[in-house]
């Protein structure tokens, strides 16, 4: 790339935008946008509005503010250049993605889900099915240090297990991703765990000893809600699991062995091996399991009587790419049972897209850095600084569609002010990831809530009452705030 580019980016943002960009202008993209998703997801396409029209009206709003910014003179190479760098900044995520589409592909093909599920269904109580998956995603959230790793593999099995036994999907994915986020908050092996403390000036497990403060608290409180929501599932409305298990054994050759392949997927992000590498390693093994336990569904996808090297490529190359599907004895075995492939992904990158295309014109316009400046500046009182730093955050979450710039502008945005309050960093970085974190599963076009939206199969209105651990976050760090709970001073050397 031409040197040019960057330096013309840089006088744009020190001459026109940040300097002369005014609040309500900066405000604009953000009210049309606001009120072009409400129109289109809850008058007219409700849940289906994530198969395109969500990704229209996104850039439609990136349309808005990129004529607001031609109004301050904010050059279109800017503009284009910053949507660039937004973009190429989500690659890993779209990769992740892609793999995970994949292995989503081969887990079905090798039975590997269905075991999972088959071992589950005998295994989880439905009156206490809801606390276990909270519980069951934090201890792998936290061995993993991913949510979206943790959603990708136990999450959809969880997700299978809750549909049979007749749970509300909602209520299953708000508990997966409760647990899931829990975990991802608290482990050391966390991007946003690690990135936060950076932000903010303080260190790695300082900011984690600090922030379960707050969020023990929560996970407490959201435990106990699934324990009564769990108490209240009608048992006479939960089927017989029995004809399911049989369908399953009968679809499938179902054995523990299977279990080595998430096994091992999870090992390797233990040991820091990269996502993407463990990813795709968990789809190559579930192709080999697939054509080891399974060969009979592997000649039903190629559309052939015998296995040879061919139909064998096929079945799996199909499974991974376009898709596959089992048919079974159960009706409900039959949805679930069904797979997309990476295929199935693509929706969900065309949303990542979208939004960072209007992510990155409201970043050139320098309207994002004008409303942290102006919460900034309502910061009067040591509250007022927490309320203005989560405001911030869910801002960011909602307007630039991304955690990670949740996270980074407001860290540099609000630190000079916590420090001139008095507070030490850690006050900061636990703010960041209560409010910041968090929160962005809670938005249907950010990449978090797209991305678990469309791995679980769960739109985010279905699960967003229910992701109690995630909404309730903020609010537990204002509370703390409010009434000067575990509020740590600056130790003045």
């Amino acid at each position: 790339m031409a040197e040019t580019s960057p330096s013309q980016s840089q006088i744009d943002k020190n001459n026109n935008p940040q300097n002369n960009i005014s609040l309500f202008a900066a405000l604009i993209p953000v009210i049309a946008l606001v009120g072009m998703l409400f129109y289109n997801v809850f008058v007219v396409y409700g849940d289906d509005a994530l198969s395109g029209s969500n990704q229209f009206v996104l850039l439609l709003g990136a349309a808005v503010a990129a004529l607001v910014g031609t109004y301050y003179k904010v050059s279109f190479t800017n503009m284009i250049h910053e949507v660039g760098e937004n973009i190429k900044s989500t690659a890993g995520a779209i990769l992740i993605l892609l793999m995970v589409g994949a292995l989503a592909g081969t887990w079905l093909i090798s039975g590997i889900i269905p075991t999972m599920i088959y071992y589950g269904l005998q295994l989880l109580n439905p009156t206490i099915f809801l606390a276990a998956c909270v519980v069951i995603c934090a201890i792998i959230s936290i061995a993993t240090g991913s949510s979206w790793t943790t959603s990708a593999t136990v999450g959809i099995a969880l997700i299978g297990i809750g549909n049979t036994l007749g749970i509300n999907p909602g209520m299953t994915a708000g508990a997966v991703l409760s647990g899931a986020y829990f975990g991802d908050k608290l482990s050391p092996l966390s991007d946003t765990t690690n990135l936060a403390p950076a932000m903010a000036g303080t260190d790695l497990f300082t900011h984690i000893k600090y922030m379960t403060y707050t969020t023990v608290p929560t996970i407490i409180i959201t435990l106990i809600v699934f324990v009564i929501l769990g108490l209240n599932i009608s048992t006479e409305a939960i089927p017989d699991v029995g004809e399911q298990l049989v369908a399953i054994s009968d679809a499938f050759n179902i054995t523990p062995w299977l279990l080595a392949v998430p096994a091992i997927v999870i090992v390797l992000i233990i040991k820091k091996v990269s996502p993407l590498v463990a990813l795709l390693a968990g789809t190559l093994l579930g192709a080999l399991a697939a054509l080891i336990f399974q060969p009979q569904i592997i000649t039903s996808i190629a559309g052939t009587e015998v296995i040879d090297f061919k139909s064998g490529y096929k079945g799996v190359m199909d499974a991974i790419t376009v898709g596959a599907s089992v048919e079974t004895d159960s009706k409900e075995l039959n949805d679930l049972f069904s797979s997309s492939g990476m295929a199935g992904m693509l929706n969900t990158i065309w949303l990542i897209i979208c939004a960072m295309a209007f992510g990155g014109v409201m970043d050139a316009i320098g309207a994002l850095s004008k409303i942290s400046e102006a919460l900034l500046s309502i910061a009067k009182s040591v509250f007022g600084l927490f309320a203005s730093t989560v405001a911030s955050c869910l801002a960011l979450n909602i307007a630039a569609s991304d955690q990670y710039l949740a996270i980074v502008v407001p860290g540099k945005m609000f630190k000079k002010a916590y420090e001139d309050k008095g507070l030490a960093p850690e006050n900061l970085s636990r703010t960041l990831e209560d409010s910041g974190t968090v929160t962005s599963v809670l938005i249907p076009w950010n990449t978090c809530g797209a991305y678990q939206s469309g791995v679980l199969g769960v739109g985010v209105g279905e699960y967003f009452a229910f992701a109690i651990f995630n909404w309730l976050s903020p609010i537990m760090t204002l509370i703390f705030a409010a009434f000067n709970i575990k509020i740590r001073q600056l130790v003045k050397s």
